[in-house]
């Protein structure tokens, strides 16, 4: 069979050959099939039939209507789940084999009959004009930190004409992670664009009805960068596509670049930030070119960052604790009744009393009505009211560690009775020579497997304490006359 190029020589060499038979030899065909293509005129491929007709019986043809219905009715129907039913209402009918014909015959009707497809209209994007954020997942990476699993989100930013991006580890979609991951962008960046994106997430927009199109604390952010917010529309997550695809491949680049690192563990989180922001400056130094574009258009930074942190005044409750965005938060017994203002930042609670910070607490993630309890602050009325610790709501709390823990369910066993009394005394020791202390005497104890209580506590880590000794260290001269010794006989050597 000849192929149109063939057929394309021999037209050429026609003209050119001193006859027709030596021509058709070089273009690789005999004298009678050259002839044939001179005569049309046509090449093969022009001369084919579209194969319009089946050459073998359609073995869905009784069941082909009802199929096109429910495609109809359900778009996203596979081939597979309709054949399966097909099979179990017919048995014997169809064998798997044929399940290949219904798939190619219901891909051709999708393509010729079917409904519509989306359609994604590629954006023209301009320097220096457009920025998109939104936060993603990171959980299918399965990062640990130190065995432990860390369930973590990014807020990624991008320029969407260069590409250009940035990333901020966080916990939770909150103004917060919000505020801190664009600072952080803009200020890595050094610059700012003319407007920014996001879609409609609740923190930053409000929604539909709302005479106000953005929330106050967002407003007042975009205001102070001289950003113009956008928003995308309801339902329409591809209007911030570029951030979207983004989230894919940097995903996808961290996974690898895990691959070749050998661990998906971490020292640290700061451990694992170093390597988010490695793999980051990496990513950007290919988009330098079309990022100097955008330097010279894109405006100067505001002479400060706005504040990272949200401001509440809440009261100290009875309970010597407070209570921010439905999580429960110890704080010293003394401030009970007081008023307090507590800043809250990404991953920290700063609450403050009179202009001064008093405490520095680890936030909790989300709002899931936790509670997070420090001993130290309560621990002076637990122990004037021991009795307390047994239906304590918080009592979980009160285990700095699994050696406490230990302890305490040892004390139930020596002393039902006395139990929590003596593991409060106990906590009360911690609190005043030290927890790193007390878990060492209590793990010596509970080793020994003998008598525990608090006084027997309270003597191990005082004799600890007492037996700790700085040790001095001699160090003798050292005598030179050895080098000189060797100095002389190097000079000894050169002068011969």
């Amino acid at each position: 069979m000849v192929t149109d190029e063939q057929i394309r020589r021999l037209f050429m060499l026609v003209s050119k050959e001193p006859t027709k038979a030596i021509a058709a030899a070089k273009a690789g065909m005999s004298p009678k099939t050259a002839y044939k293509y001179r005569k049309i005129g046509q090449l093969p491929s022009q001369m084919k039939q579209l194969h319009d007709w089946r050459t073998r019986p359609d073995p869905f043809a009784r069941e082909w209507a009802w199929a096109v219905e429910l495609l109809l009715v359900n778009p996203g129907l596979e081939a597979k789940t309709i054949f399966d039913y097909l099979q179990r209402e017919n048995p014997g009918q169809y064998q798997d084999g044929q399940l290949r014909t219904l798939q190619r015959r219901i891909k051709q009707w999708r393509a010729t009959e079917g409904p519509p497809k989306e359609v994604f209209f590629p954006q023209i994007h301009y320097p220096g004009d457009l920025s998109a954020s939104d936060f993603t997942h990171m959980t299918s990476l399965k990062i640990t930190i130190q065995g432990d699993p860390f369930n973590h989100m990014v807020y990624h930013f991008v320029l969407t004409y260069s590409n250009w991006e940035d990333v901020t580890v966080c916990y939770s979609e909150s103004m917060e992670s919000l505020s801190t991951g664009l600072q952080n962008a803009l200020w890595a960046l050094g610059s700012v664009p003319k407007r920014h994106r996001t879609d409609r997430m609740s923190l930053a927009v409000h929604k539909d009805g709302n005479p106000e199109r953005y929330t106050s604390k967002y407003a007042a952010l975009m205001r102070h960068y001289s950003l113009d917010p956008e928003r995308t529309n309801v339902a329409s997550g591809n209007e911030n596509g570029d951030v979207e695809q983004r989230h894919n491949r940097f995903k996808k680049a961290v996974d690898q670049e895990l691959m070749l690192r050998g661990s998906r563990d971490f020292e640290s989180r700061m451990a694992y930030e170093r390597f988010l922001k490695d793999l980051v400056r990496r990513l950007n130094a290919g988009r330098r070119e079309r990022l100097e574009e955008e330097l010279k258009i894109l405006r100067p930074l505001p002479q400060k960052r706005q504040n990272d942190y949200t401001m509440l005044e809440v009261s100290v409750g009875p309970s010597s604790t407070i209570l921010v965005n439905k999580n429960v938060y110890s704080v010293h017994s003394r401030l009970i009744g007081e008023r307090v203002q507590v800043k809250v930042f990404v991953d920290l609670l700063e609450v403050c009393y009179a202009q001064r910070v008093v405490e520095r607490i680890p936030r909790l993630r989300g709002r899931r009505e936790g509670h997070q309890i420090n001993y130290r602050h309560i621990i002076d009325w637990l122990a004037r009211k021991p009795g307390a610790f047994a239906n304590y709501r918080y009592q979980a709390d009160m285990f700095p560690s699994s050696y406490f823990k230990m302890a305490y369910d040892e004390l139930k066993r020596q002393s039902p009775m006395h139990a929590d009394k003596e593991y409060v005394q106990i906590l009360r020791i911690a609190a005043q020579d030290g927890e790193a202390a007390t878990q060492s005497a209590l793990r010596w104890l509970l080793s020994r497997q003998g008598p525990l209580t608090a006084t027997i506590v309270e003597q191990y880590v005082h004799a600890r304490d007492a037996n700790a000794q700085v040790i001095d260290v001699k160090v003798d001269d050292v005598s030179l006359v050895d080098y000189d010794a060797l100095l002389n006989t190097e000079l000894a050597v050169a002068n011969a």
